[in-house]
């Protein structure tokens, strides 16, 4: 298989395929800080044995899942030994967007609103975007400033917003069914290079989430074994 390196990212390297597709190789790496695993840092803060293969198994079940409920993702398929993905080319908007849904007040929510709510505050599902914009902390936009700098028109950042809450209970129901309880979540959409359909890219695992069982923070390796029973 001839392939060509595209980028060097913080979890996954990018890899062109000869038949235009692209190849996601997941790393050992996690984002965090001094040490410590965080999924909303936007930096590498550890090495964690097995990370890689834990994001891809719970990416690929997730995709596979969404899929056949009718929600499309740039997922084709997936190698376990090898630890790859193989995805379909898909636009990001703007330089990259990320998309938020907070079930409970933690993590830079908290720190952004802590004299405003308690930590752990129920949000019931709250959306929030942010600009993947490592130097300057993957900032805050609102859906007018989308507009405005030309990234999401209003409509799409409603129809965004409809199929993140849709994906994100998605999840939080499977999770559930396992005694587990979804804090937080955060997405990547693109549009298919095709027919310009909103899609779901990267990945869905214990390196985008916060899951807790029994109170307790699940690490992505503890996540990926509850859910899928090994």
């Amino acid at each position: 298989m001839i392939m060509k390196f595209i980028y060097k990212g913080k979890t996954k390297d990018i890899f062109l395929l000869e038949n235009g597709n692209y190849l996601l190789k997941f790393k050992d790496e996690v984002t965090g800080e001094n040490g410590t695993f965080d999924p909303g840092a936007n930096t590498v803060g550890l090495t964690m044995a097995g990370a890689g293969q834990a994001a891809l198994k719970l990416t690929e079940y997730f995709f596979k899942t969404l899929e056949e409920m009718g929600i499309p993702t740039h997922f084709i398929d997936a190698n376990l030994k090898q630890d790859t993905m193989t995805v379909k080319p898909a636009t990001v908007f703007g330089k990259g967007l990320e998309v938020i849904c907070r079930y409970r007040a933690v993590g830079s929510f908290f720190r952004r609103y802590g004299e405003y709510i308690k930590e752990g505050k129920p949000l019931n599902g709250l959306i929030e975007f942010t600009l993947k914009d490592d130097e300057r902390g993957d900032p805050l936009i609102t859906e007018d400033t989308l507009e405005a700098l030309g990234i999401l028109t209003q409509e799409e950042c409603r129809t965004l917003k409809e199929l993140t809450r849709k994906i994100c209970n998605i999840v939080k129901d499977i999770l559930a069914g396992k005694g587990i309880e979804l804090y937080d979540i955060k997405l990547e959409f693109g549009r298919d290079r095709d027919n310009q359909q909103l899609i779901l890219i990267d990945e869905i695992s214990g390196g985008n989430m916060r899951a807790f069982k029994d109170g307790q923070y699940l690490k992505p390796l503890e996540l990926t074994k509850l859910v899928l029973n090994y």
